[in-house]
């Protein structure tokens, strides 16, 4: 499971990403905010651990930028503050845990597994979609019974981006930034393209939330 750590004390973010390497995590640490979102756009993960107080950019302002750009990553927030407005807005960013400083690391791996255990976190980089339907986040193809299905690069995005919320709701707005990458893209294209997914497909594993977008129809999903 891929982790990034947003905590700027030298000493407690070395702690943390030896704490968490050892215990089977690939962690990557970053002290600055801005440093953390541009090395987040272009890559994928599946946990962020974001310190309230960093420079350039807090964490706060991390989760907001990163929700804009419609990246939606569980998020576990780790600060020293005890104000509640800032504990209140970190959740109203859509943070999924809080964890007061100082705390014990295990404490902190707790927190994590107990994600993982709701299924908020995806700790397979192959989504089990259906008995014969994977999908390989790693090297982004679509399999079907371990044989990779052709797909344009729209239908392979859109296919990446349900695996990637396999057990949430696709929205017009995600999959218009992130795959179209425009806000002009009305629902009716997203429509269109979607059925054109669905024809191509060998197993009807795409369910319609009317009015709202799309989710993995996933006997797997967690």
């Amino acid at each position: 499971m891929r982790v990034l750590l947003l905590e700027d004390e030298p000493m407690l973010q070395s702690a943390i990403t030896e704490y968490l390497q050892e215990t089977g995590y690939d962690v990557e640490a970053f002290e600055d905010g801005l440093e953390a979102y541009k090395h987040i756009v272009p890559h994928r993960y599946d946990l962020f651990i974001f310190d309230i107080n960093t420079p350039s950019i807090d964490g706060l302002e991390l989760l907001q930028k990163l929700q804009n750009d419609k990246i939606f990553v569980p998020t576990i927030f780790i600060s020293a503050i005890t104000q509640i407005e800032q504990i209140s807005q970190a959740y109203e960013l859509g943070c999924y845990d809080y964890l007061k400083k100082p705390f014990h690391l295990k404490e902190l791996t707790l927190h994590i597994e107990r994600l993982i255990k709701r299924g908020e976190i995806c700790t397979k980089h192959h989504v089990n979609i259906s008995k014969m339907y994977t999908y390989d986040l790693d090297n982004k193809r679509l399999l079907f019974d371990g044989e990779e299905q052709v797909l344009t690069q729209k239908q392979a995005q859109i296919m990446e981006l349900l695996a990637l919320n396999h057990h949430k709701i696709v929205d017009f707005d995600q999959l218009r930034y992130r795959v179209w990458d425009r806000s002009d893209i009305d629902n009716a294209t997203i429509r269109a393209e979607m059925h054109r997914v669905r024809e191509v497909l060998k197993e009807d594993i795409i369910e319609t939330i009317k009015g709202v977008g799309y989710r993995l129809k996933s006997t797997f999903r967690a």
